[in-house]
């Protein structure tokens, strides 16, 4: 079995930047992208953009609609993906969403993927008037089951709880049929096990061993063998983020990550995004959790949990990853506060030296579930 990787871009604007370059905002933003060049001219075969709201210094993209084309346009061969879309109606209209997706289709001639999710974070859930994150379930639910309708030739009508439409054409419809991969992010073994029925990609968010998520991808796999798909087509494929620090000298990578930053990113999840569940080790905002030692990073890296050091090390944790059916992993570089030219030397060496032990298709896997879709229709 194969398996693929991905670059996640999140737009995390540590304080000590911004204290150092007032433009650092900008220089997050645009060294992400060129990261996702590098990918692309270097074996890695997905960018991942994220979408958030509101929360300072965690991730400063909000409007992901508009970063993905420029990536789709400046690279080749790479799939863009959003990790995620958020499809409740009030912060993002499904009509709407459904719209750009198919633009992006067409635009890249097949290359966008489309992550969906409902928002983790009470502060952006109110920022657009949802009191209730409860209730953004029955939302995703409604929106979701809809995309596929709206997709397909013919005018399309609705009338739901959470937003109706009357007859219209919605326009254009996939220039791929029957219409890109669908993802949903997941947290928790009930997003896993509904994620498997309805035929979608997970995209777990959450960190951990292999030995930890061993029992959710089990859980994924066995629910999607007998799928109801909400799409037209079902998306079989886990993949799971993490953070990662790949150079030829090992001590050093370790180095650049007990003082990465990552530390307050970690802090600010926990802070932000409220509707996952806070470990009891993890501290009391404004307090921080440290970043990692160089013991804690070795001890993880046993674990299969970090990946960190040369190519060689990298690669046995990464097989740890692929012996419990790994689809795909999608590493952060840019989740620290190192230059751009260390991060950027790190996705070209990992491209070249890790990516290509264990991705030797030189087809997409979502590719092989759609076209094989278009085949059957």
């Amino acid at each position: 079995m194969t398996m693929e990787f991905g670059l996640f871009m999140g737009g995390f604007v540590h304080k000590d930047l911004v204290a150092a370059n007032p433009n650092a905002e900008h220089d997050r933003l645009m060294s992400e992208v060129r990261l996702a060049e590098v990918g692309d001219l270097h074996n890695w075969k997905y960018s991942w953009w994220t979408e958030h709201h509101f929360l300072h210094e965690y991730s400063h993209i909000s409007a992901n609609e508009v970063v993905m084309p420029w990536v789709l346009a400046r690279t080749k061969r790479m799939h863009v993906a959003s990790g995620i879309i958020n499809i409740t109606p009030p912060v993002n209209h499904p009509v709407r969403v459904a719209e750009r997706v198919a633009m992006m289709d067409h635009l890249s001639e097949g290359r966008f993927e489309f992550g969906t999710g409902r928002g983790s974070s009470t502060t952006e859930q109110g920022g657009f008037g949802i009191t209730d994150p409860d209730e953004t379930r029955l939302m995703f639910d409604e929106a979701i089951s809809q995309f596929t309708a709206m997709w397909r030739e013919g005018e399309y009508e609705y009338s739901g709880k959470y937003f109706s439409v009357p007859k219209r054409h919605i326009l254009p419809k996939p220039y791929c049929k029957p219409h890109p991969p669908m993802w949903v992010a997941a947290g928790n073994p009930e997003t896993f096990q509904k994620a498997g029925e309805l035929g979608l990609g997970v995209i777990c968010f959450t960190g951990g061993t292999p030995e930890k998520m061993r029992p959710l991808i089990d859980m994924y796999k066995q629910a999607i063998a007998n799928a109801k798909p909400v799409g037209d087509y079902v998306n079989d494929n886990v993949a799971i983020t993490t953070s990662f620090m790949c150079l030829e000298d090992g001590d050093e990578a370790i180095d650049l990550s007990t003082r990465s930053g990552n530390g307050r990113q970690q802090s600010l999840v926990f802070r932000y995004l409220d509707t996952f569940p806070k470990p009891a080790w993890v501290p009391e905002w404004p307090n921080e959790i440290a970043d990692p030692t160089r013991d804690q990073i070795l001890a993880g890296r046993d674990m299969g949990a970090s990946c960190i050091g040369t190519p060689a090390e990298c690669i046995e944790v990464l097989d740890k990853w692929k012996a419990i059916g790994v689809d795909q992993m999608i590493m952060g570089p840019s989740g620290s506060i190192h230059p751009h030219e260390i991060l950027e030397h790190t996705v070209k060496l990992f491209g070249d030296e890790v990516v290509r032990k264990f991705d030797t298709d030189p087809m997409f896997r979502t590719d092989r579930f759609r076209e094989a879709a278009a085949a059957r229709s």
